[in-house]
């Protein structure tokens, strides 16, 4: 019986490669982040179009707000660990809220999605890190959504 982590595009563990294939032309995504913990802090609203402006006027780490670059090739999610980012997780499998973020600017296509309804995807904004790939050439995302109220009362009720 062959071990999961020796198999081609099984990211066992943080660091692998989940890239379905390599780009030769380079594309890049350059993805500005922030925290959701770090919006709440500041008493800023997700809705506020000087959000990210505020960000980066703040005294903030680079884990609450940065940007980064990553391929067009890979999920956001392994693009940002790639980056030295450590961003929540659970089953890197379409199926939990525990890596959505919210999309504030530019496109992120989902692979596949078990879990969030087509209201959330396309109304609330929220996307599932672990299978969107960047889709544009720029990003701005607010990861840590799972601490969203909303998201807090539906991650508990919801199955899939």
């Amino acid at each position: 019986m062959s071990d999961d982590r020796e198999l081609p595009n099984i990211k066992a563990g943080r660091g692998g490669d989940r890239r379905l294939e390599r780009a030769d032309d380079g594309e890049t995504a350059t993805v500005e982040y922030l925290s959701y913990g770090a919006l709440q802090r500041h008493g800023w609203s997700r809705d506020d179009e000087s959000l990210f402006e505020k960000a980066a006027a703040a005294d903030l780490t680079d884990r609450e707000h940065g940007t980064i670059e990553i391929n067009k090739n890979e999920y956001l999610l392994d693009g940002a660990e790639n980056e030295g980012c450590d961003w929540p997780f659970e089953c890197r499998a379409a199926s939990c809220a525990n890596c959505c973020a919210f999309l504030v600017e530019g496109d992120l296509e989902m692979d596949m999605n078990l879990f969030l309804t087509d209201e959330e995807v396309d109304d609330r904004n929220l996307r599932l890190t672990c299978v969107a790939k960047p889709a544009s050439d720029e990003l701005k995302v607010i990861y840590e959504a799972r601490r969203a109220d909303y998201l807090q009362n539906v991650v508990g009720e919801r199955e899939v």
